[in-house]
């Protein structure tokens, strides 16, 4: 459980970094440009982190992938 709250954490902190990028994009006063390129920067290191936590994750176990087959066929009932 406590993997996947980390997980939770690090994808906020991806999505609070592009929103906080964009900010200072439409802001666009002196200085700014060197901030939003910081966030940006910030959000690549971390989407890079989280993928790397997800397969680690999948490898070790911690996280199973939901097992829905492609060929397969669902019946509703209902």
């Amino acid at each position: 459980m406590l993997y996947k709250i980390i997980i939770v954490v690090f994808f906020l902190a991806i999505v609070y970094s592009l929103f906080s990028a964009f900010y200072y994009m439409v802001k666009g006063g002196e200085g700014d440009d060197d901030k939003m390129l910081r966030r940006l920067s910030w959000r690549i290191g971390l989407s890079l982190l989280f993928f790397f936590l997800l397969v680690v994750g999948m490898k070790t176990g911690i996280i199973t992938p939901h097992p829905i087959s492609p060929g397969a066929v669902y019946q509703i009932e209902g």
